[in-house]
């Protein structure tokens, strides 16, 4: 843990009695008062997160003539000013780099937003094909950022920060003073409720996390809950679902790639468009509440076909959920699957996403 780096937010983590845990090379919070109690409490009220161990990049300058269109695999000149896309970083082979969220702040400036663990990476990949008059930094170590998630998420921004987000669409993305500093709100999140990401300087970033808990609505919310939050909504996470051997087709996230553009990896992925993915991503619910673990093998019709990339109770739904990589034929709605990994087995079946229906995500 001493050679990990830690956010801004670390003391007031320990001042709170989170449990601390390594993640993509951070100490961070998996937990406070225990992952199912913070699960149903985002379902229900308002959850803040320290998501300061994400990267931040800032970009200025001319998408076409600089080739940062050309870097991913979603148009750059589409997004209006004023909102957010959430599209892939690919290689050559069409793996995904990362998946990453690029909010659109002026004509020609951009934030993108990746992940802990593969920023400096990212990072190398952009930088490398971008041509000149380009403005790229990387500004992870200056941006302190939260989220606060729930169906009170608003009215606890607007309390705690001053900040009026209701005519801020989904995906909609505003520059802000907060507490008398430039900031950028975000209507974004990992969880499938209403929520909110905030970016600024590190000192107001501590300040607002305190302001927050001010308020008897919202609770501090460890990693451990969003990873249930996310898979009850049937959310990727990079590292487990999708990483650089694995395929937007692969993963069932087709609709984040713009056949129409030219990006890094579309040759490859034309090929498997047109020949068909030799293996999908599946979600599944258990028939019981076990919860499968990453890499229990999958079988379908007495055959094994695939293995579990992220699995959970979730406590929202009562049963055991996962998402996973099977044979195509065995990715069928309905398909009956038995999941274990030679000493433990339980019985699943295929469903569509989310798993949970029932957020506010779009309220």
């Amino acid at each position: 843990m001493e050679n990990l780096k830690q956010t801004q937010l670390f003391r007031e983590h320990l001042e709170l009695g989170a449990k601390m845990v390594p993640f993509a090379g951070w100490q961070m919070p998996i937990q406070y008062s225990g992952i199912l109690a913070e699960t149903l409490w985002c379902r229900e009220s308002a959850a803040l997160f320290d998501i300061s161990h994400m990267g931040v990049f800032s970009f200025k300058g001319d998408f076409e003539d600089t080739g940062l269109e050309r870097i991913f695999s979603f148009s750059l000149a589409t997004i209006p000013v004023g909102r957010c896309r959430y599209g892939f970083l690919l290689n050559d082979a069409g793996g995904i780099i990362d998946d990453l969220v690029v909010f659109r702040l002026s004509g020609d400036e951009l934030m993108m937003v990746v992940n802990a663990g593969t920023t400096d990476k990212d990072f190398r990949a952009i930088r490398s094909g971008l041509g000149g008059g380009a403005l790229f930094a990387d500004t992870s170590a200056v941006t302190g950022k939260l989220g606060i998630q729930g169906p009170l998420s608003r009215s606890a921004l607007e309390k705690a920060c001053g900040v009026d987000t209701a005519g801020l669409p989904f995906f909609g993305v505003k520059k802000v003073n907060i507490l008398g500093s430039e900031a950028v709100v975000s209507r974004t999140g990992y969880t499938g409720e209403l929520g909110f990401e905030i970016y600024g300087g590190n000192d107001i970033i501590v300040e607002c996390w305190r302001r927050f808990l001010e308020d008897r609505r919202v609770k501090p919310t460890g990693l451990g809950a969003r990873d249930v939050l996310r898979l009850e909504m049937g959310y990727s996470l990079y590292g487990s679902d999708i990483d650089e051997t694995t395929t937007p087709l692969e993963a069932g996230l087709g609709q984040f790639v713009d056949f129409a553009k030219e990006f890094t990896g579309r040759e490859s992925l034309v090929r498997q468009r047109e020949k068909g993915p030799d293996r999908v991503k599946v979600a599944f619910r258990v028939n019981s509440r076990r919860s499968p673990r990453h890499d229990y093998r999958i079988s379908h019709n007495g055959l094994d076909v695939g293995n579990v990339t992220s699995g959970v109770f979730s406590p929202t739904l009562s049963c055991g959920i996962g998402l996973g990589y099977v044979r195509p034929e065995a990715s069928v709605i309905g398909a009956e699957l038995v999941i274990g990994n030679g000493t433990t087995s339980m019985e699943a079946v295929v469903t569509d996403l989310p798993f949970y229906k029932g957020g506010s995500l779009r309220k």
